[in-house]
């Protein structure tokens, strides 16, 4: 007799989410280092003049490329995913002149944001540091427009799988993989940030053929679990805890892009936050 193999539903973990306008703490910061917070939407986070000169920044800039690993999107910066250490920083290094003119003359609200973090973390004796080896360091941020055509314009995904394959980076998944992102340019309607309440084991990486990359998770295996979507417009700014499986709904309304600049951080030591992209 042949029995069937019945298929588990993904197990639920609560999302502790926190929204509100104004300015970022640092206080906010550390509470989704710590996994204290899932996911903090701060709107009207920096400044929309800011946000339209980055925009405009990006939309010219010679170093913007269509990305070719398979996650559909344009880019300026490096990723490390799917890369080794040294293609990861040697590309960055060459990356750091484009990243740096999205910003120019402007008051730059990453590093502004890293600034202040890394000021609070040393009060406390943790240094906060850019990731590096002896092939280059990281840079500050990529900007990215993703163009998936589907349901999402970025598949559901975990970020967690790629710091695991990450090498240099791998210290860090043992503790909380921060994904920041700033949105200096959104459409009307749609691209919003869902994140879905489960955190993948590496059992559920393997049960879904994504142990390396994490990416993509099929709606199917999602159906049945709760989710929160942040409604996103430019001007703010979103943390989120990068082992819950999150995507990017589809795009609609007036044909403006969704930009964004992303990068992530965590700890690799008691004393060490290291951030990169």
């Amino acid at each position: 007799m042949v029995t069937a193999q019945v298929s588990q539903a993904p197990a639920t973990s609560p999302l502790a989410i926190s929204e509100r306008t104004g300015s970022i703490s640092t206080a906010e910061i550390i509470s989704i280092l710590k996994g204290e917070i899932t996911g903090l939407h701060i709107k009207q986070g920096f400044s929309l003049e800011v946000a339209e000169e980055i925009t405009a920044n990006f939309t010219r800039s010679p170093g913007l490329k269509e990305r070719k690993d398979g996650v559909p999107g344009q880019y300026i910066g490096a990723s490390h995913y799917r890369k080794d250490a040294a293609s990861y920083f040697a590309e960055a290094e060459n990356e750091q002149p484009f990243v740096d003119a999205l910003f120019g003359n402007l008051v730059d609200p990453v590093r502004g944001l890293f600034d202040a973090l890394r000021r609070e973390l040393h009060k406390h004796g943790i240094e906060l540091r850019l990731a590096s080896s002896k092939y280059g360091q990281a840079n500050i941020c990529r900007a990215i427009c993703w163009s998936g055509t589907g349901t999402y314009v970025l598949e559901p995904h975990d970020d967690l799988a790629q710091v695991l394959c990450a090498g240099d980076l791998a210290a860090v998944a043992k503790n909380t993989v921060v994904a920041l992102n700033f949105y200096p340019s959104m459409p009307e309607a749609g691209g919003d940030l869902r994140i879905w309440s489960h955190k993948p084991t590496a059992a559920d990486r393997k049960s879904q053929g994504v142990e390396a990359t994490g990416y993509p998770y099929s709606t199917a295996y999602l159906e049945a679990v709760p989710s929160h979507e942040f409604k996103l417009q430019a001007g703010d700014i979103a943390l989120i805890d990068g082992g819950f499986i999150h995507g990017v709904t589809r795009q609609l309304g007036d044909g403006k892009r969704r930009l964004l600049l992303n990068c992530f951080f965590g700890f690799a030591r008691p004393d060490l936050v290291l951030w990169w992209t």
